[in-house]
This record gives structure tokens, C-alpha cells and sequence, in this order.
């Protein structure tokens, strides 16, 4: 046996002894004892417990592996996702106020991915083990609302349905305004007996929408998600800001850098979760590479009223970012890419100069690389807000204002 003291935790949320030496479900200060095997020490038992060790709210704790941190206080998650946000800033030397950590409330997530296997007696449905492929059931979740955790036995109907023992289904499932709206990928092909199915299944669930690998299967009515003053029907299994709360505090971020904008770009602008809500008081330019999303903000723009003009572009901002020619009329730039960060179209952004950035970023590591070219390029980084809306995950949510010298 083995005793170990960790120093720190790591970004996926497992202790660090020296060595390194990972443990996971440890936090610092915590003298740990247990074997080790390939630099980790995958059964530790704690020896001496941090302060910050709290017993699990959930039940599914210890088996399900969508949460890594239930088992450190919130406090503690709020700082230690702060202090991997600084660090990431640290090493391009970057300092900037870090307002304090917004975390959404359990119960909370819009959306989940859930898996399911078909098995002897019915199917089985839920999350993955940690860095496993079984699946763990997980009823009354904490994370997820509870409309959702309720729908677990749609997931394992449609299991039943079209999975196969061998095989594993994924089954998104989205709350909108009109109900469960639900996207299946990597079931049997879509016949006319599972059609007939799905229909009985929806009319005994009240569900507005199945799609089936990317496909509308079946459509009871539009599923659909208020922005702002738009009503906006997204693609099946689209991408939303998992809770409403979080998409509340990343939005509260955008407002305060795009105040008293008249012209504002909405650079991957998405189903227009941001370029929705900013045309209430500017106009707004939407590009976006995803032609069904942009074409869901497009349709919820002009059922909407009261609301300034807002053009939309279909572009891939990597392979071809906005050029300064482009970017010289607008006020404001509002960035959200994915965790690859942009930074071509961030290089444009500053040399075109644009007065104010609102960087939205699901990536530490990419937003502290951006800002530091545009640190480099006269910008100053005014503030960073933290957004937890992954609530006991190792992911970090951020919004930050970056203004021209």
C-alpha cells in the first residue's frame, strides 16, 4: 500500500500527488492510501479528508460517470473553476478581474444524452460508468430537470423498439416550451412498423417531435424554445446552453458589453441565442456555418416583433473568417465558437480594430490563447465571468468583455 498527499486537482477533476501520481474522487490536502497501478491509484482510501469533502447528493454517485466533483463542496468548485480560468490566463500573462462563479441549481440541465442497451428482461438506460461502456441506470438524476429524468422510460421503449443487445442507442432529449423533444441516432432504419410505433409511443408520452438520425421521424407540433422576444424551433439534437440559468448569466454578460451598441456581428451565431436577444436594441449581422441553424433563427426573426433588423450569413469562420472590411461597421463583436476557439477570425478581429469583444468560451485554454492576441493587438481584458452550468463537472463556462485601448 501505497500513501499519497495531493497537491492539486487536475482539469478532469481527479487529484494529483507527486509523481504525478492520479487519484481520482480526492481533493487537496487529503492524505490517500491504495495501490498504484500506471500512475494512478484507482481505489484510494482517504486517510485524512480536505475540509471541502462532502457526502454525494446523489445516489448514483459512485457508479455513474457524468459527475466528477460531488464530492467537493460548492464553494470549492466555484473557486477551483476560477482558479482554472487564471491559470489559463497565467500562462499567456494575463490578469483581469474574475467576478465570481454563477452556478446553475440542480435540477436544472434542458438537455441530456442518455444511452440504452436492449438486455434479457427489457432494455436499460441511463449514463456510462466512468471511462467505461456500461451503462448505469440513473433514476431521479440530480442533475438533469425533472421532466427529463422522468422520460427515462421513453428511452428505454425506444431501446426496446429498435436497439439491439450488441448494440447501444443514444437518445437526446431537449425541454422545450412544447414538451420533450426527442433525437435518436443509431437505432434499426426507420421502417413503416417502428413509424407506426413511434407514433403510439408519442401519443402516449404527449411528445411533440422524434427525429431519427438527423431525420424528422415524427412531428406532432413544432418544439419550441422562446429567445427573447423570438419563438425559435431548433434542428433535432441542436446545440442550446445546457440550463436556463446559464444561458441567463452568459446572456447577462453580452448585454452589459453590447449596451448602447448600434451595430453588433453575432460571430458563430448558433440557433441565435445571443443575435436574438441583441436585435431588440441593435441591429444585428448572424453568421453562423450550420445552414438548419441558421435557418432557425432566420424563421424565428421574422416571426418575432419589435425587433431591429437582423441579416444572417452561412460561413465556416475557420476556413473563412470575416475580413476587416467586413467587421469596420460594427460596434460590438459577440465570438461563441466551440472549445477550438476561433483564432482566425479572432487575428481579423483585431486588426480590423473593432471597438468592444464579448468572447463567450467553453474552452479555458482557447479563450486565454485568443485574448492574448488580442491583448497583444491594443485590447485590454476588463473582466471574465465564470459560468457553471455543468453543475459537478470539470467544464467551465465563460463570458468576458475585451474593449480597444
Amino acid at each position: 500500500m501505497n500513501t499519497l498527499h495531493i497537491e492539486r486537482l487536475g482539469y478532469q477533476g481527479d487529484g494529483i500527488a507527486s509523481g504525478p501520481v492520479y487519484v481520482p474522487g480526492t481533493l487537496p490536502g487529503e492524505e490517500v492510501t491504495g495501490e498504484i497501478i500506471g500512475g494512478v491509484m484507482a481505489a484510494p482510501k482517504i486517510v485524512t479528508p480536505s475540509t471541502d469533502r462532502i457526502k454525494p447528493p446523489c445516489a448514483h454517485a459512485k457508479s455513474c460517470g457524468g459527475c466528477q466533483l460531488q464530492h467537493a463542496s460548492d464553494s470549492f468548485v466555484a473557486d477551483w473553476k476560477q482558479g482554472v480560468v487564471r491559470q489559463a490566463l497565467h500562462a499567456h500573462g494575463l490578469e483581469t478581474d474574475l467576478r465570481a462563479t454563477v452556478t446553475s441549481p440542480s435540477g436544472t440541465r434542458r438537455r441530456a444524452s442518455f444511452s440504452a442497451r436492449r438486455t434479457k428482461k427489457g432494455a436499460l438506460a441511463g449514463f456510462h460508468m466512468r471511462a467505461s461502456d456500461v451503462v448505469v441506470a440513473v433514476p431521479n438524476c440530480l442533475l438533469v430537470h425533472p421532466d427529463i429524468s422522468a422520460a427515462l422510460p421513453v428511452v428505454e421503449q425506444l431501446a426496446v423498439l429498435s436497439g439491439s443487445r450488441k448494440g447501444e442507442l443514444s437518445v437526446m432529449i431537449t425541454r422545450t416550451d412544447d414538451g420533450l423533444d426527442i433525437a435518436v441516432k443509431g437505432g434499426k432504419p426507420l421502417d413503416a412498423q417502428l413509424q407506426s410505433d413511434l407514433g403510439d409511443l408519442s401519443r402516449q408520452h404527449d411528445l411533440p417531435r422524434i427525429s431519427w438520425d438527423g431525420e424528422v421521424a415524427l412531428l406532432s407540433r413544432p418544439p419550441a424554445l422562446r429567445i427573447g422576444k423570438a419563438k425559435v424551433v431548433t434542428p433535432p439534437g441542436t446545440f442550446l446552453q445546457a440550463t436556463p440559468e446559464g444561458e441567463a448569466a452568459l446572456w447577462a454578460g453580452v448585454q452589459e458589453i453590447a449596451k448602447g451598441a448600434h451595430r453588433v456581428v453575432d460571430l458563430f451565431a448558433g440557433c441565435g441565442t445571443f443575435a436574438l436577444r441583441l436585435a431588440e436594441t441593435a441591429a444585428v449581422h448572424a453568421v453562423e456555418s450550420e445552414g438548419d441553424m441558421l435557418r432557425a433563427l432566420d424563421e424565428g426573426k421574422r416571426n418575432a416583433q419589435g425587433l431591429k433588423p437582423v441579416s444572417v450569413e452561412r460561413r465556416d469562420l475557420f476556413r473563412n473568417p470575416l475580413l476587416p472590411e467586413d467587421l469596420k461597421t460594427f460596434d460590438v463583436a459577440v465570438i461563441d465558437p466551440p472549445r477550438a476557439g476561433a483564432q482566425a477570425q479572432i487575428e481579423q478581429i483585431a486588426r480590423a480594430r473593432v471597438p468592444k469583444v464579448a468572447y463567450v468560451s467553453c474552452n479555458p485554454v482557447t479563450f486565454a490563447r485568443d485574448c492574448a492576441t488580442l491583448v497583444a493587438a491594443g485590447y485590454s481584458l476588463d473582466w471574465v465571468q465564470v459560468v457553471d452550468q455543468f453543475r459537478w463537472s470539470t467544464h467551465v463556462e465563460i463570458v468576458a468583455s475585451l474593449s480597444l485601448r
